[in-house]
C-alpha cells in the first residue's frame, strides 16, 4: 500500500498524491488550532494506566509542530475522505473541513509521542 507524504509549500500544508499535491490547507491555521508552533509530550495518569508498557521516555520532550507535518505519511484511504472534504471553511472564523480533519490527524499524531 502506498503512503502518501506531507509538506509545507508557501504556507499551504499538502499531501503528494499519485495525482499530484493535494491543497489542505494554511499551515498558520493548523499551528493555532493546536495551540502553537510547539508540543511538549506528556502522557495523563490514565494513559500510563490503561497502558503500563506504554513507552514514556519521550515525556517532557518539545517537538516542533511543522517538524511533526512534515514527518507525516498518510494511507490512500485517508488521502482520499481527505480530498472529499471542502477546501474552504464554511465561515470565515472557521478552518475548512479538509484541514479540520487533518488536524485531527495531527493532534492524534502528537498525543502519542514520538516512536
Amino acid at each position: 500500500m502506498p503512503r502518501y507524504e506531507t509538506y509545507v509549500e508557501d504556507g499551504t500544508i499538502y499531501i503528494q498524491t499519485g495525482d499530484g499535491p493535494l491543497a489542505v490547507g494554511p499551515v498558520a491555521d493548523a499551528i493555532a488550532v493546536v495551540g502553537g508552533p510547539a508540543w511538549t509530550i506528556t502522557y495523563g495518569q490514565e494513559v500510563t494506566q490503561r497502558h503500563p508498557g506504554l513507552d514514556t521516555s519521550d515525556e517532557g520532550l518539545t517537538v516542533d509542530v511543522v517538524d511533526i507535518i512534515h514527518a507525516m505519511t498518510h494511507s490512500e484511504r485517508f488521502v482520499e475522505t481527505l480530498a472529499a472534504q471542502p477546501a474552504d471553511p464554511a465561515d470565515e472564523a472557521e478552518i475548512s473541513p479538509r484541514l479540520g480533519l487533518f488536524v485531527g490527524k495531527l493532534l492524534e499524531n502528537l498525543e502519542s509521542g514520538v516512536s
